[in-house]
């Protein structure tokens, strides 16, 4: 059976990692998917490609999500290509890690930007399409670190925690429309980025889960695909741990 059959998904920064993994997930449950990327033009182009090859209409756009204006041209290209959108799923994020001692404006800024004006400008450019339809799905991809904190990442637990209270404040809003807005906090999930990291330092990390390993791309994108589609129709305003057990 296929969850998204005729649907249409905005994902955004999904060329690589958990992103990818959902457009895929998405595809393979029959939506159709416009998604953005910022540099990554080979691996977009190769992901468009791959999408499509799967029977559904795919196009990735290059845009920035923490841009307002951008994001309006974006949704409006979208609205003009496919006609209608029922999903969006607001994944575009960065880390610039750092001690708050150490720490620069600049790089508490741009995570700011990116992880979470991108999650207020997408929702905003999308809002009235949904009003308009009375319907809509919006899944914020949040974080353990935004409910739990991490040293050495005030600006991204900063980020994921604002995206949880976004998430709280939108369902209340907009759930009397019939759209419902929640949010996931993925934990420890392994991706190009953590493969580049020492064995020992993710053995580490794995041995301090309760599961014992980390979550795969999969993971993330099967707990977006039940909450993007008409399986969850009655859950909104929550947040889902996708983390192996690290928060219980």
């Amino acid at each position: 059976m296929k969850l998204l059959e005729g649907k249409v998904a905005i994902i955004t920064g999904a060329s690589r990692g958990i992103g990818k993994g959902i457009a895929e997930v998405f595809a393979k449950h029959g939506a159709n998917v416009a998604f953005t990327y910022s540099s990554s033009v080979e691996s977009a182009q190769a992901l468009e490609a791959e999408l499509n090859g799967l029977g559904i209409k795919a196009k990735g756009y290059q845009s920035n999500a923490a841009d307002f204006n951008e994001a309006q041209t974006f949704v409006e290209a979208v609205l003009a290509d496919f006609g209608t959108v029922d999903i969006l799923i607001n994944n575009a994020g960065i880390t610039k890690d750092n001690l708050l001692m150490r720490m620069s404006e600049a790089d508490f800024d741009q995570v700011i930007d990116v992880n979470l004006k991108s999650v207020f400008n997408m929702t905003k450019a999308i809002q009235k399409t949904f009003l308009k339809q009375r319907s809509g799905s919006i899944v914020n991809i949040s974080s353990v670190v935004g409910v739990s904190g991490n040293a050495g990442q005030t600006n991204y637990a900063a980020s994921k925690a604002g995206a949880i209270g976004f998430t709280k404040s939108v369902a209340l809003e907009l759930g009397s429309r019939n759209i419902r807005c929640n949010a996931i906090a993925p934990g420890f999930i392994e991706t190009e980025m953590t493969a580049k990291l020492p064995e020992d330092v993710v053995k580490g990390w794995r041995d301090g889960i309760p599961l014992k390993r980390g979550g795969t791309v999969e993971d993330v994108a099967n707990a977006c695909l039940f909450l993007a589609s008409d399986m969850s129709a009655y859950v909104t305003g929550q947040v889902l741990n996708v983390c192996g057990g690290m928060l219980t």
